[in-house]
């Protein structure tokens, strides 16, 4: 991947990754073997020499009860009431054409969050669950068609279509093209 300099925010993820591990107590092969990612990802990872992949993010997030909003957000300082367009998280799997934006201040104690998600055209992402089981979802196109299936059901989503849904197993979001999809997600804690 180059020698291209690690991002600031990468770098925090990184350090927050190795501190869950540690507040639990599990060692990297004990990790690997509960988020099904190889020891060696894990701590390439944590030492901040490769970025997560969205996939990989989302089976860390299962494996410590959180979404990925709240994971990002712990790597931020005290998150305020209202966050203003340019100040809104941007986080990036280029691998797979994958641009998240944490549109609502994320808060511990607080059950919903606004994302905004972009794929580019082509671009599938799949995860093999969800970070919280029975998270509730809803997917609202702004601009583009998106595919999205869950519980075996796949449903083509129009610019102004929402699905709404209880996420329990793998769910795969997938942009056919032949524009880039632009998406509007909130996410509910069961």
């Amino acid at each position: 991947m180059g020698s291209h300099a690690m991002d600031p925010v990468d770098a925090r993820l990184a350090e927050r990754l190795a501190e869950l591990r540690a507040e639990r107590g599990w060692s990297l092969g004990e990790l690997a073997e509960r988020s099904e990612v190889s020891r060696s990802t894990l701590s390439r990872a944590e030492r901040a020499e490769i970025s997560p992949t969205a996939s990989m993010l989302n089976r860390l997030c299962g494996v410590y009860g959180r979404t990925m909003s709240q994971l990002l957000s712990e790597v931020e300082a005290e998150p305020a009431q209202v966050v203003r367009a340019a100040d809104q998280r941007v986080w990036e799997d280029a691998a797979s054409g994958f641009v998240r934006r944490s549109v609502s201040p994320p808060h511990p104690g607080l059950r919903g969050e606004l994302v905004e998600g972009r794929l580019a055209a082509g671009a599938d992402i799949a995860y093999d669950r969800p970070p919280v089981p029975g998270l509730e979802q809803h997917v609202w196109v702004l601009d583009g068609t998106l595919e999205v299936t869950a519980q075996d059901v796949r449903h083509r989503l129009f610019a102004g279509d929402c699905l709404r849904l209880r996420v329990w197993g793998p769910t795969r979001f997938r942009c056919a093209g032949p524009e880039d999809v632009r998406y509007a997600l909130a996410v509910v804690l069961p």
